[in-house]
This record gives C-alpha cells, structure tokens and sequence, in this order.
C-alpha cells in the first residue's frame, strides 16, 4: 500500500509539472514579442533563504510564501533565528532556539528530551513542526531533530494552511537543514557540560574533488548525556550526508539525508501536593519517580529526500520537494499516575500512584511538494506567481500498553519492583493519513505597494483500525476537504517602514467524537474539522543605516469547532478558542562587534464558550538577548560577551484552570574567544539555578530546567 500511495504522488507530481511546463512554454510563446518592465526587488537580495546569515539579522524567508520573499514585503509575522544566534546561545533543543522569539513559549511543558513542544500564539506547536518545508509526522507530536544539523529556524506565526494545508492557526516552525556549498570549510570539536554531558561534532564540506558541480557536506555529531532527573539517559548520534549538483547557473539538485538515534526518557512528573501545593515536604528537582529495571527507550529517524529547482528563462522556474521518512521506537516507562483523581496521585501521604507504559511505534512518511513559479509583469504591476501541489502519506503502526505498577516511597524508594501484570488498558492501531493540496499564491507589486493573494483547496482521507485489549474494534474512514486563503497589503515607504493588513484561513481535520454509548459500546461520529481565522494589523522597519529589522503586530485569531466534554461520555463541537495579541521584535547588529535580539508579548486567551484561559499560554512574555564581540585590534581582540533574560508570566496547566504556575524570569550568560581558527565557548544557562514548575497538568508538575553550564572546544578552516 506504501508503494502503491508513493506511486500516485508520483504521477501526480509528473502530470502536474508536465502540464504546467506547457502552460509555460505556451505563455512563453503568447509573449515573446512584449517587452516586460523590469522586476525590481527590494531587500537583501544576496541573502539565500535556506542559507547561512552572517549575524543574527535575517532579510528573507523560506517558509512564508514558499518564494524566498524579503521579510520586510512579507505581510505575516515571521521570524528567523540564525546559526549565529543558535551558536551563541549554544542552544541543545528547538525549545531553546525559540526561547527568545515572540509569540512563543519554547518549553511549556518544561526540558522534555522525547518530544519539542513549541507554544504558538496559545496553540499547541506539536503537530506543526516542519524541516525544509515538509511536515514532521507523528501521532503524538514531532520527535526531537538534532539541532547541530541545523542551518537556521523560522517561525511562521498565524495560519498558515494555504501554503502548508491542514494545521491549526497558531502557525508553524521550519527548521531548515544544513546544506553543502561551494566552497571548502570544517569545523571539528567536543563539548563537555552539565548532567554527565560529553560529546563531539564535527560538519566538514566544499565541492567535491576534481568538479566545479558537485559539492558535499558531512555534518555529525554524538553524546553520552543524562538529565536533570536522576537515573535518566540522553545519548543521541547523528549523521547527515548531503550532495548538491548544480550543472548550470538554472539547475541543482540537493540531496539531503540524516539518520539520528537516541534513547530519550521521560521528565518525572510529580503531584502537585508535593511540588506547587507543598507544605511541609517538597520533592526536588532530580527526583525520579520511574523503575531502573523496567525503564527503555531506543528510537531512530531516518530521513532521505531531495530539492530540485531548474529555471526554463526568465519567467519560469520549476520545484520539487520530497522526503521519505522513517522512526521506530521502542519505549518503556514508569512515571506519575494521573493526579486528577480524587487522590490527586498519592496512596498515602509518602506513596506516589504510578503507572507504567510499554509502547512501539513504526511510522512511514512520505512527503512531496511541486511548485512552479512565475515572474512576470503586466502593465505596472509586477507579479511572483506560485502554482503548486503537494501529497502526503503517513503510516503509523503503534501499540500501547498500559500496565500497574506499584507504589514509590518518596522518603525510602524502591526502584527495583515488578513492573507488569493484566494491562490496564491496551490499544493497537494502525493507521494511515493522506492529504492532497492544490495552491495558488501571486505576489503582486505596484510602485511602492505590495499584496499577497493565495487559495487552496485540500483534500484529507484518514483511515484508522484499533483493537483494545478486549479485542473491541474501533475503525473509522474519514474524508474531509476545505478551501483556505490568505490576503495581504503593505507599503513600503523610502524609510524603510511598511505598514501591513493580512487576513488568512486554517484548518484541522480531528478524528471521530464520542456522542455517548449504547449497550455497554462507545457510539462515535465524525467530527467536523476545526477551522481557524486571523486578522493581522502590522509595521515592519528595515533600517538603512545598520543591519537590523524590527516588527510590531496585533492580532485576533479564532478558532472553532473545539471539541469539548458536555457530560461524561458525550462530545460536542461547541467550543471556540479566541486570541487577541501584541507582538513586539528587534533584531540588530547596533555597531561592529554588537548583536541584540529582543521581543514582547502580551496574549489575551479565552476559552468563549466558558471563559476560560486555554492551558499553558501565559499573558506576558518577553525576552533580551544581547552579545558583544571584542574587534581586531582592539586589546581583547577575539573575545565574546552575552548575556540574556526570559521571562514567562503566570499560565495555567489544565483547562479547568485549577493548577496556576507562577510566573518566573531566567538569566543566561555566555562567554567566548575565536582566534586562528580556534574557539572556546562557556554558556550558562538559569545562572541563578531558579527553581519553578514549567507546567502542572494531567500527569503531574514538570520542573524547569535549572543551572545547566555547557562548554566547548573547537577547530574551524
């Protein structure tokens, strides 16, 4: 069946380029006797949106409209954060790399090796995560992706289906990988830090010997980690080959590949009668509440795709996109029980209720996206067309199994105990998700204005087969189809400063909702799929003078037909989430040497229907990051000083609202020194090792991340 899908993406993907490649020359031909005003294009016009950026300040973007279009003419709010900023901060995880972007919480669930769990705008990020421009696919949210291999990070905030199809309206993230280039460099090196942290890397590339077209790059690295909690690991290895052959100025193809193996654990999750509600005893921070004996994780992903690009003249340039991907993980854990019982998950007042999980996941992705582009102009309107379509097939094959397990003495644990029995519930599904997307975008400029148009229609199908451990079948077929879009208008003035209005559509396709039972049996229904709407008032200031760009945004975004429990058992599509923002970003180089980027946030998030907050979006954030690298010739010639400030504001953990975590504000610090090719680097991160709950939810309260010191040693050429 996996081939039989690959095949019709396939066809798809050639009918579709064969047709537009007609319609190409056929244009082509209607036109060759016009003469076509010239395009002007505004911005950095150097800059590569998938490539490397001196600095922090970014000028284009790769996933906003798919074109490469200059941020500044770009009328969302994206933001890009650079290998430079990454290095700097010496960030581990995606959650740490969106630390100090606006509009995002990196970590609402606290440091979670397992998974990146990015908040957008008040929306679960977990199931909108993309590399190179395809999604990362998984049931339970994306798998962790190595950031070494990383060339630069995009935030896309605010729907964003038209471009990308179904997904909810907070936005996405696009990591963008390291790819080869023509020119020879290297860079070899280790890392020593916190939690037993020792590791190495390496990424080495140029064009390969003896030819001017083709060119590589071997980007790897490997550690041997554990966690805040004791007893757990954090080993990871990881390697991504990548070749790119460009034949002419007008072709390339780019292969990207990686393969990545870890055996990440779970944070311990802790009652909130011994952590928030404390009175007279308070677990710690490395409290571990799993079972040394019964405790397993052992995961890959691989990843094999390509980018091809060739331009047929002036006016036409044809894309496709594709990756297949491939993770496998065997999992076992200990951890917290439910502490939304009536016992709020203690037997008694020294014995934690635990629960175990004996899980395998075997999941298949298969990802394509055709895109055709035009250029063109008609009167004095200058045109950016996009046509493209895409396909996605996911596989997922999982058993879960849920199994007693017994108690923990906080004051005399036991880690040693029998795990296993009669599970307590049990569930094997398999199942598999295709969706086909048909879009159009035109970027349209006139003089100083510019607009942004784009629809797209998609067609989703899910089938699902699930067996319980009573052998209670549950299968359903699913098919739902929706027409997105998006507009926007900017002017850009000589200054540098562009105003912009944006209007855009999502939506979510969701599984089958409980409406109750009939003999002893659980009746479902299809649900319809969630739908969502923003609008978006902006100003955008590119600079003249310095490198640096700065943005201001408010917004009302919506969301509907939120599924939500009437009465126990029965499901209904009644609910809406609404919420309405201020975005606030700086990013500059201020002066040689001088780096800073900064944000704002203010969310006021509402459950409408019950006036509720939705859970783990806080009100207030805001960030600063600033680094200053001594010149040459100055007396401290090479050496590097940053430092940093995050803070989080009081959000709730469950949607009833019940578990409140306070707000709390971290201090990071970072100290270099680069010469001859030779550098050193110290981060410290929570530099005053504050101690405060990330998020109290379902399965317990999650610590942050205390004092974590990190540093590291390399070679450069």
């Amino acid at each position: 069946m996996i081939f039989s899908k690959t095949h019709t993406m396939l066809a798809a993907s050639v009918a579709f380029a064969g047709c537009l490649s007609a319609g190409a020359a056929s244009a082509q031909d209607a036109t060759s006797a016009t003469t076509l005003a010239p395009i002007v294009v505004t911005g950095n016009a150097d800059e590569n949106p998938k490539g490397a950026v001196k600095g922090y300040v970014a000028k284009t973007s790769a996933s906003a409209s798919k074109t490469g279009a200059s941020l500044i003419e770009t009328q969302q709010s994206v933001s890009v954060i650079t290998r430079d900023q990454i290095e700097a901060q010496n960030a581990q995880t995606l959650g740490e790399v969106l630390d100090y972007s606006p509009g995002v919480v990196g970590q609402p669930y606290g440091s979670d090796p397992r998974f990146d769990s990015p908040s957008i705008r008040g929306f679960d990020g977990r199931q909108s995560q993309f590399l190179n421009g395809l999604r990362m696919m998984r049931t339970f949210g994306a798998a962790s992706y190595e950031i070494y291999g990383l060339e630069r990070v995009e935030v896309l905030r605010g729907p964003a289906s038209v471009m990308y199809g179904q997904g909810n309206p907070g936005g996405l993230t696009n990591m963008i990988s390291k790819r080869p280039t023509f020119e020879n460099f290297g860079e070899v090196g280790v890392q020593v830090g916190s939690h037993e942290h020792y590791g190495t890397f390496f990424d080495v590339g140029g064009p390969v010997a003896g030819s001017d077209t083709f060119a590589y790059r071997l980007t790897g690295m490997g550690r041997k980690a554990g966690e805040q909690t004791d007893f757990l690991d954090n080993d990871r290895y990881f390697i991504a080959p990548a070749l790119t052959w460009k034949p002419d100025e007008d072709t390339s193809l780019t292969i990207l590949t990686s393969l990545q193996h870890d055996n990440p654990s779970t944070p311990s999750g802790l009652p909130a009668v011994l952590t928030m509600n404390a009175t007279s005893y308070k677990l710690p921070r490395d409290f571990y509440v799993g079972d040394k004996g019964f405790d397993r994780s052992s995961r890959t992903l691989a990843n094999i795709g390509y980018e091809f690009e060739h331009r047929f003249d002036e006016t036409w340039t044809f894309r496709q996109n594709f990756r297949y991907s491939h993770f496998d993980w065997e999992y076992q854990a200990v951890s917290q029980a439910r502490i939304d019982r009536a016992d709020a998950g203690m037997i008694d007042p020294r014995t934690l209720r635990r629960s175990a999980l004996d899980q395998d996941e075997m999941l298949n992705t298969y990802n394509m996206d055709n895109q055709l582009q035009a250029e063109f102009a008609t009167g004095g309107l200058e045109h950016t067309m996009l046509f493209g379509l895409d396909a996605r097939y996911f596989e997922n094959n999982t058993r879960s199994v849920f199994l007693p397990a017994p108690g923990l003495d906080i004051f005399d644990p036991d880690y040693h105990q029998v795990i296993g029995g009669t599970p307590t519930s049990s569930n094997h599904v398999l199942s598999d998700l295709t969706q086909i997307g048909l879009y159009v975008q035109d970027e349209i400029a006139y003089e100083n204005w510019h607009a942004t148009l784009g629809l797209r229609h998609d067609w989703a199908r899910t089938d699902s087969h699930a067996v319980n451990k009573d052998g209670v079948v549950t299968a359903y077929d699913q098919r739902d189809s929706k027409l997105t879009g998006r507009a926007g208008l900017s002017y850009l003035f000589d200054n540098g400063i562009s105003p912009y209005i944006s209007y855009a559509t999502s939506f979510e396709p969701i599984g089958p909702i409980n409406r109750g039972t009939s003999g002893g049996v659980v009746v479902t229904a299809p649900g319809a799929p969630t739908t969502g709407e923003q609008v978006e008032l902006g100003v955008k200031y590119q600079p003249e003078g310095f490198d640096g760009f700065f943005s201001a945004a408010v917004y009302d975004l919506k969301q509907q037909n939120i599924v939500r429990t009437v009465s126990p058992g029965v499901q209904e599509q009644i609910g809406e989430i609404r919420v309405r923002g201020l975005e606030l970003e700086g990013v500059a180089s201020l002066t040689e040497g001088l780096d800073l980027r900064a944000a704002y946030t203010h969310m006021d998030a509402e459950v409408t229907d019950t006036g509720l907050r939705p859970e783990t979006v806080p009100q207030n954030t805001a960030s600063l990051w600033l680094k200053y690298t001594f010149q040459p010739d100055t007396a401290l010639e090479g050496l590097g000083i940053g430092g940093g400030m995050r803070y989080v504001g009081s959000r709730y953990g469950n949607a009833a609202n019940t578990l409140k975590m306070d707000a709390n504000i971290l201090f990071d610090a970072a100290l270099t020194y680069q010469k001859n090719g030779y550098k050193a680097s110290l981060n410290i991160q929570n530099i005053a090792d504050e101690e405060y709950l990330s998020n109290c939810g379902t399965f317990g309260c999650y610590y942050g991340e205390g004092r974590s010191v990190m540093g590291k040693l390399s070679f450069t050429w």
